[in-house]
């Protein structure tokens, strides 16, 4: 009998999985055995993506797909049944910050960012809910931030769509505890990757407090997160649902 961690044998699907946070756990779930989906809309970010993964000896699949459509979302999950033959675990990362003041932003790019963060997850879980039911149960998982915990002036939008995740994250785990499906968000502290790169380098006062009020003493890396997803996809975490984890070095503890 295998151990509550491993994951061979177990497909997994994960939004913007091709860089970034979504990379990171995309490469954790693969490095415990699981064969692993990759949506993303950048083809040639997704396709070194894939490289990476299969170079881990793992099997990897790219995906194509909208996932604030329903239609496309549920064209995605199908994809990933059909190429690898089932699907146990949904991380649903995928999603975009505009920053700028509340009374800056139009009703444009308020769609825009609900969308994405929010109706996007949910469009996802949605989705894989019927493969879930087939295959006796599944992992969901969400990714919240430090948003969700946390006001900021400048990141409205993503803060309630963040918020947002939390809450949905907990009604579809009482929803469908009934199916054997366990529902859990992790909340990412600040994480270094390509896109926080710009922002810091900009404002290298902003790292400096992030790194000061971080008991951890660093800023994160995707790799972080690995561990905790992959705790949150397997059998190891099947009497956990609803919960929203900070993976944040402290972050969110610290007075």
């Amino acid at each position: 009998m295998t151990g509550p961690f491993d994951l061979t044998g177990r497909v997994a699907l994960v939004t913007g999985g091709n860089g970034g946070i979504g990379l990171g756990i995309a490469k954790g779930l693969a490095a415990a055995g699981a064969s692993v989906a990759i949506a993303g809309r950048n083809a040639e970010k997704t396709a070194a993506a894939i490289a990476e993964l299969k170079a881990m000896g793992g099997r990897a699949i790219a995906v194509a797909a909208d996932i604030a459509d329903e239609t496309s979302a549920g064209q995605m999950v199908q994809t990933v049944a059909d190429q690898l033959g089932r699907l146990d675990i949904l991380v649903a990362n995928a999603g975009i910050n505009i920053r700028k003041p509340p009374e800056d932003y139009s009703l444009a790019e308020w769609h825009t960012i609900l969308d994405t963060n929010l109706t996007g997850t949910f469009l996802c879980a949605k989705a894989v809910l019927p493969a879930f039911k087939a295959a006796g149960g599944g992992k969901i998982i969400t990714i919240g931030s430090m948003a969700s915990i946390f006001g900021g002036g400048i990141i409205g939008p993503y803060a309630a769509s963040k918020g947002g995740v939390v809450q949905l994250t907990k009604s579809l785990a009482v929803s469908w505890a009934q199916h054997n499906v366990q529902v859990n968000a992790i909340l990412p502290g600040f994480i270094d990757t390509p896109l926080t790169r710009g922002g810091r380098q900009s404002a290298p006062e902003m790292f400096a407090k992030v790194v000061d009020r971080t008991p951890a003493g660093r800023w994160g890396v995707p790799e972080d997160l690995a561990g905790l997803a992959v705790f949150l996809a397997s059998r190891a975490s099947d009497f956990i649902t609803g919960t929203a984890i900070p993976a944040d070095g402290g972050y969110s503890i610290h007075l």
